[in-house]
């Protein structure tokens, strides 16, 4: 008889949560800063993602370059590689050409990060970054992010 309680107390636990309303998630408090990745590709035999930091209306973003997977045991440290990195950021819609930075860079095997200028924008904007590594002679296949401020 026990077990029959407690199963029915639950059922009826598990009814009115189903019936209550959806939480949202939470906002962030003014000035918090919030971090949020796209996803990661493979470019120039490594792993790069496009990342964005938003606090309030200032959105920056910054890609990560890094190995693609561990060296194999034994093998030899991975020889510095000499990189074009590319990362640009727009608003959608907005009409204005995306503000881009060319950047060369050394590789050498921890990750690196590679960051943009930040940008002002406005309220309920939707902002698309994309990051783009080349070293010959593979060409650049840039990851792309985007986010929307809800300030």
């Amino acid at each position: 008889m026990n077990r029959l309680v407690l199963l029915a107390v639950g059922v009826a636990g598990l009814t009115v949560l189903a019936a209550g309303p959806a939480a949202a998630a939470p906002e962030a408090a003014a000035g918090q800063t919030i971090t949020t990745c796209g996803s990661s590709g493979l470019q120039a035999g490594l792993l790069t993602r496009l990342c964005a930091e938003v606090t309030g209306n200032a959105v920056q973003f910054y890609g990560r370059v890094s190995l693609a997977g561990p060296p194999s045991p034994g093998s030899p440290a991975p020889a510095p590689k000499e990189l074009s990195t590319t990362l640009s950021a727009e608003v959608v819609g907005a009409g204005a050409p995306p503000l881009t930075q060319d950047r060369p860079v050394v590789f050498v095997s921890t990750t690196l990060e590679v960051r943009g200028p930040a940008s002002t924008v406005p309220c309920g904007a939707t902002v698309r970054g994309t990051f783009g590594v080349a070293s010959f002679p593979r060409s650049p296949q840039p990851v792309v992010h985007e986010v929307t401020l809800t300030c």
